[in-house]
């Protein structure tokens, strides 16, 4: 059974940074994509960003360049740096595979915080 396990959440103040990690069990190879998503209070859950196995990084309009999802192939551990961070970045982030075309595969969540 696949299983991401997530770290690098935490409180930050507005402009700061954070790089949230993703270590998947297996191989990343076995995914079509990887990616992340977040769910800020009282909102659904929104894409983020993806990276699929054979292509180019995606990104959600609205993030304006902030983010960059990347890849260690090594470590088998996707990553999520988000620079210049705002409250309204306030969220669980998931993390995020999907095998194929059947089958998706989250992570448990890690809180990320920002405020003064």
């Amino acid at each position: 059974q696949v299983q991401l396990v997530e770290s690098g959440g935490g409180l930050v103040q507005p402009g700061g940074s954070l790089r949230l990690s993703c270590a998947a069990s297996g191989s990343m190879f076995s995914m079509n994509v990887m990616g992340w998503y977040r769910q800020a209070p009282g909102k659904q859950r929104e894409w983020v960003a993806s990276f699929p196995r054979g292509g180019s990084a995606n990104y959600a309009d609205s993030l304006q360049g902030r983010f960059t999802i990347s890849r260690d192939w090594a470590k088998n551990t996707v990553y999520l740096q988000m620079n210049n961070l705002k409250p309204e970045d306030t969220a669980v982030y998931y993390c995020h595979a999907q095998r194929g075309s059947r089958t998706d595969y989250w992570g448990q969540g890690t809180q990320v915080t920002v405020s003064s």
